[in-house]
């Protein structure tokens, strides 16, 4: 069986070393990773996980808890999370809490004991709870800052003024002057963001008449049961809260003959990859979801090793970008 010591032999470095590479290989230089790596391939070694684990006094699992696995949003996030939990030596377990505070409650408090940290996307938890956690447990927040209460706690959130900005200002620039926002769960912190941003940035647009729709779920059925009120408010352009409202309202409206874009704009939040799958394609705003779950494991996996960060560095943002489809087009008359 191969072992640690033989890849160190092949590679020519120390077993300490070999060992930093495959848990911390941002810590090595480029050649040793490089030379360690390559030694692993060839040997066919395989980390026994679990030794290694009980030595360090840790489990080597982190956990990731998501409100909606079948949200691709999420899914391309968990992408992003396996790929550097595999590098850096750790298991991760995903953990779905279908929307509901209560379930995401009762799965934290079970997961603590068996992992060495836990990344909330997307929480659900009220402020006071979800501080209690980041004070007791080891964790990063995406698309979730408590700013003052939690300050230390690391986190990944997009630029959603930046979002909402480009989504309203593109609308705004074909020449749209009636625009109705349909907006998420009132519980949701970007729901929050979102409706903050996209106010703003139709009070920088002269003339434009923002309508604001409260609540919607944050699937397609809640586009779908929607659909005919945002019609009633006579809006040529509608920004919905994700890529699943707006792919609700689309389905609805094309079953009642209304056009996408001929008679009504639409414009999705988080740029998934189902925003090419329909007819017309989904103009969307959105961040790379990978690079949410890749910064939020590494922040985790530095905070379990004990890395020194700087304030500063705790807290990233991820900057947005609107791909433009043909869901969106001049108004008509």
């Amino acid at each position: 069986m191969v072992t640690v010591h033989d890849v160190a032999a092949r590679s020519g470095v120390s077993i300490a070393t070999v060992s930093r590479t495959l848990r911390e290989p941002h810590r090595v230089s480029e050649d040793t990773r490089d030379r360690v790596l390559a030694a692993v391939d060839a040997l066919g070694y395989r980390p026994n996980r679990a030794a290694s684990s009980l030595r360090r006094g840790r489990t080597g699992v982190v956990a990731l808890v998501v409100p909606d696995i079948e949200n691709p949003y999420f899914a391309s996030m968990t992408k992003g999370a396996q790929v550097v939990c595999r590098e850096r030596g750790y298991g991760l377990v995903v953990v779905d809490t279908t929307e509901r505070a209560d379930v995401e409650d009762e799965e934290v408090r079970a997961l603590r004991s068996q992992i060495d940290g836990l990344i909330l996307a997307s929480s659900r938890l009220t402020d006071d709870r979800l501080a209690e956690v980041a004070e007791s447990t080891t964790c990063v927040l995406i698309n979730r800052d408590l700013g003052d209460r939690a300050p230390t706690t690391p986190t990944v959130t997009i630029d959603e003024d930046a979002a909402a900005s480009q989504a309203v200002e593109h609308l705004y620039g074909l020449g749209h002057r009636r625009v109705t926002y349909v907006g998420g769960p009132t519980r949701s912190w970007s729901q929050a963001r979102r409706a903050h941003g996209i106010a703003a940035a139709a009070a920088r647009c002269q003339g434009l008449e923002l309508i604001e729709l409260a609540d919607c779920a944050p699937t397609s059925d809640g586009g779908r049961a929607v659909a005919a009120e945002v019609l009633a408010t006579g809006s040529t352009g509608v920004i919905a809260y994700n890529d699943f409202v707006a792919l609700g309202l689309l389905a609805q409206w094309t079953e009642a003959g209304v056009r996408v874009p001929d008679d009504v704009s639409l414009v999705g939040f988080d740029d998934t990859y189902v925003t090419g799958l329909v007819t017309p394609p989904l103009t969307s705003v959105g961040a790379d979801l990978r690079e949410l779950g890749d910064a939020a494991v590494g922040l985790l996996i530095d905070r379990i090793d004990g890395a020194e960060s700087s304030p500063q560095s705790l807290h990233r943002s991820v900057h947005p970008t609107l791909a433009v489809r043909s869901s969106t087009a001049a108004p008509r008359g």
